[in-house]
């Protein structure tokens, strides 16, 4: 009998730390692990901003593919790629993986924002399946023309950890975690610490400041205008299994997103048994639930530093959300099953394009 095979067609460096990145690699190697033969096709750098010949490139490498193989592409990709996504419609079962939609990015002007939503918009109608990270992404993709009956939510697996003790310390110790750019919020939350300079606490925040330089430049020039610097630790991107150890010395997870769609940090920051504080951005209320932590409306300074005092002077309330927090993430689904999930909507896709050829050959043979 043959393993069953499937092509991801994936932009940029695999190994980044980024959400999607995580989630594309991780569904992969357990894909392999439940048997499937998976292969990596690499479509270049520059996405989704990527110039002619890596189109060209990409094109060349994904429709070289045998059409028994399934393709699931990157939406960070298949959103700017409609040419590509017509032709591979019509040998191939393409699948579509929006993480979420390139418009819905932050810091874009209105006319980008527009270019992308109609680009996406075009791509997607050629894909026979939209798989998505989250119930809120779903919702969204009707915006963008997607059927309700075309989608699955696959949302990404969390690894169940032994959540560290807290001990008692003057100081509270807040740890964020994500890329240094316009949407993870940085610059907000960091005007919001300087309401409550009075109060004990230091913060720590794990990301890459590679990713979009302007942004991280913009974010360092604030924490030297309000003289923070020895209150606020930028470590740069860390390997995984360094991150354990910032999360275990940590009081409070906080990240203050202009939009997720889903927001892996936020549960795994639950995982270890960290209480929240996120705003109300795209999938972010699905995956931090009220009594696990504390949202506001993201931009809101404000209200962010409400919260951040909230939790710095009242340690009850921060063990009342860790522990519902804790709770959460147990109940999450491992990355095994997910990975379960995404090998059955590839199979149900498959099933249903059959189905379709075969009704078609038969119309025809009858006319």
């Amino acid at each position: 009998m043959s393993r069953a095979s499937i092509a991801f067609g994936v932009p940029g460096d695999i190994h980044s730390a980024t959400g999607g990145y995580v989630y594309d690699r991780t569904i992969m190697a357990k894909l392999a692990q439940l048997g499937w033969e998976v292969e990596l096709v690499g479509l270049g750098e520059g996405f989704p901003n990527p110039d002619f010949f890596t189109v060209c490139r990409a094109h060349e490498r994904l429709t070289a593919i045998s059409p028994q193989t399934p393709i699931v592409i990157d939406g960070l990709a298949l959103g700017v790629m409609p040419r590509t996504a017509q032709a591979l419609s019509e040998q191939h079962t393409l699948i579509a993986l929006v993480h979420h939609p390139l418009a819905l990015e932050s810091g874009l002007t209105q006319e980008e924002a527009s270019h992308l939503q109609q680009s996406e918009t075009q791509a997607l109608q050629y894909a026979q399946h939209v798989i998505v990270t989250s119930q809120a992404t779903a919702r969204i993709m009707k915006n963008f023309g997607v059927t309700e009956d075309r989608i699955s939510v696959v949302v990404p697996g969390t690894e169940h950890v032994e959540a560290a003790p807290r001990h008692a310390s003057t100081t509270t110790q807040l740890l964020s975690v994500g890329s240094i750019t316009h949407r993870k919020g940085f610059d907000v939350l960091i005007q919001a610490l300087v309401l409550i300079k009075d109060l004990s606490w230091q913060l720590t925040i794990v990301g890459d400041m590679t990713r979009d330089v302007e942004c991280a430049n913009r974010v360092i020039e604030l924490i030297h205008q309000h003289h923070l610097q020895t209150r606020i630790t930028i470590t740069g991107k860390l390997p995984q299994a360094d991150l354990s150890a910032f999360y275990s010395n940590s009081d409070v997870f906080v990240l203050a997103s202009r939009f997720e769609g889903y927001g892996m940090a936020y549960a795994e920051a639950m995982a270890h048994g960290l209480p929240i504080i996120g705003t109300t951005a795209g999938a972010i209320p699905d995956t931090v639930p009220l009594l696990a932590g504390l949202l506001v409306e993201p931009d809101d300074v404000l209200e962010l530093a409400k919260s951040l005092r909230t939790m710095v002077v009242e340690p009850e309330t921060r063990q009342s959300f860790a522990k519902e927090a804790l709770a959460t993430a147990l109940s999450l689904p491992s990355w095994q099953t997910s990975a379960a999930v995404f090998a059955n909507a590839i199979l149900a896709t498959q099933g249903a394009v059959g189905s379709n050829a075969e009704r078609k050959l038969k119309g025809s043979i009858a006319r």
